[in-house]
């Protein structure tokens, strides 16, 4: 298998003197759609920022495309959406196409004016979150599943090699939200673009992904989701007594 785009090893990391992950060993190839799931408080937001470098671990290492994240420097191939980002205030003037284009910001330059393939690479991602014809709507005026679009479009932007989603579905309907996975699955299929989603939502998680990595402050199981849903690694996570009703899509 070639070298993985992401590695954690023997990561640990506390808040103060309260630990949150412990001895993560954790590894995500190219084309791989990756979902990390997890109980309330598990470490899996904290994962996501240790990747990003926002945190650094105490023990252990994190590299990204084969370098620890404090000496990488090539940040727009890591795209990133958060959880919060349909809580931005919509009452800013700001168009579609504009949201979009900050997403270059990265590749360009804060004081730099964006040229023709700046240009180019905003129209395609608009077009492969199919929100080309929207570009000069406020963004104040479209729906939380079109407005998340946007903020995914804005992450596709800086031509990434692997996507980050932080509980991408938070606030949108179900349909929306079923729609949103479509378009997830187009883009590790059709686009070729690795993803890793923290998800609450297990039955998505089982149904969408190619690899499933639970963490619960260790990492209870990464591998296959049949795998996952034939062994009890899900008591293990949320306790015996809790049952799930799991849905094939």
């Amino acid at each position: 298998m070639n070298a993985p785009l992401i590695a954690l090893s023997n990561v640990s990391f506390r808040y103060g003197h309260t630990p949150v992950l412990d001895q993560i060993n954790l590894e995500i190839h190219k084309g791989e759609y990756v979902g990390v799931i997890g109980p309330n408080g598990g470490g899996k937001t904290t994962l996501l920022k240790l990747i990003l470098g926002l945190l650094h671990p105490q023990e252990g290492t994190v590299e990204l495309f084969g370098k620890p994240t404090h000496q990488f420097k090539e940040w727009p191939r890591i795209g990133y959406v958060s959880q919060h980002v349909t809580n931005l205030d919509t009452r800013l003037p700001i168009t579609v196409a504009e949201v979009v284009a900050l997403g270059r910001v990265g590749r360009i330059g804060l004081l730099h004016f964006a040229g023709k393939k700046d240009r180019q690479a905003v129209e395609d991602a608009l077009h492969k979150v199919d929100m080309w014809p929207l570009r000069h709507r406020l963004l104040s005026e479209l729906s939380g599943g079109q407005q998340q679009r946007v903020f995914i479009a804005k992450a596709l932007a800086s031509e990434p090699e692997v996507l980050l989603l932080d509980e991408p579905t938070v606030g949108i309907d179900v349909p929306s939200q079923e729609a949103f996975y479509r378009l997830l699955a187009k883009l590790n299929t059709q686009e070729k673009l690795t993803l890793v989603m923290v998800s609450h939502d297990i039955d998505v998680v089982v149904n969408e992904v190619t690899r499933v990595a639970c963490i619960n402050e260790t990492l209870i199981y990464h591998g296959a989701p049949k795998e996952f849903m034939e062994k009890e690694y899900m008591a293990n996570l949320y306790g015996k007594g809790r049952k799930f009703i799991l849905h094939n899509h």
